[in-house]
């Protein structure tokens, strides 16, 4: 019996020792994790759905953890300024980002940042998405989505959609659907989706595509109807709306999401740590029930498939904006 093949050479060994005593690193700085206060940088500000949201999830970590999870507004710049910061935050698993749809959307567009997104960034996870639904006023002869895009075509101006601005998510989904549909689409910018439902209600407006929340009242009272939800499929935060496909369109979909994203360099083990223990929370029937409230859609996802997502709306708006025509600065 050769009996060196029982053991490795001491160049072997030693990298073999060397790779245990990193794995024990890694698995005892996640143990020893967290020992004081966490920051948690939400890119918006204070009572919005990405801070509320963030909220709801930091409050659950602080009773597991028994250590504060402090939520840090830091709105402008589309986002960009949050994302800066925690870009070059020590990658100590004490600064986090409660990322949004801009984090893809930007770098969809070329925009130039001080930060790379794959370079300083990892995925963590879990995720919470916002659905957007085609709403249009109930006085409209538009019943379903196949006389929406019989409509949106024979207005070779363009069929008005409400939205939070230029470049946000439901411009983008809006844009996604008239190049599907072959129909052109004018964006209207409103700051805030009360103001947009009150014009689509009087019929300033063809219709929105944007988060429901703030339209369920008028729905409910027969002001408004909805058509349809752009995702993969339907959502309990308002489970009535079919898909786009279901409903006899083009499969769209387009939403805000949030998700929880570290600075490169960060221990792995941390972040697979919050990754279990942020999905725990999404799972919890209560805290589901909080955020569905709130318009918004639980998404218990790995790391990896986070990671997976985020670069496929950079390339899916990538294309959007390019095939619209759409300038982003």
């Amino acid at each position: 019996m050769d009996y060196r093949k029982l053991f490795p050479s001491s160049a072997c060994a030693a990298r073999l020792c060397a790779l245990a005593l990193t794995a024990f690193a890694s698995a005892a700085h996640a143990q020893s994790w967290p020992t004081r206060a966490v920051t948690i940088v939400s890119p918006y500000g204070a009572g919005g759905s990405n801070d509320v949201s963030v909220r709801i999830i930091a409050k659950e970590l602080e009773t597991k953890y028994g250590q504060p999870f402090i939520v840090e507004n830091k709105p402008g710049g589309g986002t960009r300024i949050a994302n800066d910061y925690v870009a070059r935050a020590r990658p100590d698993g004490y600064t986090l980002l409660w990322a949004a749809a801009p984090f893809a959307i930007t770098a969809a567009a070329g925009i130039k940042t001080p930060y790379d997104i794959h370079k300083n960034f990892i995925p963590v996870g879990p995720r919470v998405t916002g659905p957007v639904f085609l709403t249009v006023p109930a006085d409209s002869p538009v019943r379903t989505l196949p006389d929406f895009i019989k409509m949106a075509r024979s207005k070779p101006e363009g069929v008005t959609f409400a939205s939070p601005g230029i470049g946000s998510g439901p411009h983008l989904a809006a844009e996604l659907f008239g190049l599907k549909s072959s129909f052109k689409v004018t964006n209207v910018h409103y700051r805030g989706d009360a103001a947009a439902y009150t014009d689509l209600v009087g019929g300033r407006v063809d219709a929105a595509l944007t988060a429901i929340t703030s339209a369920l009242s008028h729905v409910k009272s027969g002001k408004l109807r909805v058509l349809a939800v752009a995702s993969e499929s339907r959502t309990p935060v308002y489970p009535d709306a079919p898909t786009f496909k279901e409903a006899g369109g083009p499969d769209i979909a387009g939403y805000g999401w949030f998700a929880f994203m570290a600075p490169a360099g960060t221990s792995p083990a941390i972040a697979q740590q919050l990754n279990r223990d942020a999905n725990a929370v999404l799972n919890n029937p209560e805290i589901a029930q909080k955020l569905i409230g709130l318009g918004l859609q639980p998404t218990p996802a790995t790391s990896a498939e986070l990671g997976a997502f985020i670069d496929a709306e950079v390339q899916k708006w990538s294309l959007v904006i390019k095939q619209a025509g759409i300038v982003l600065e």
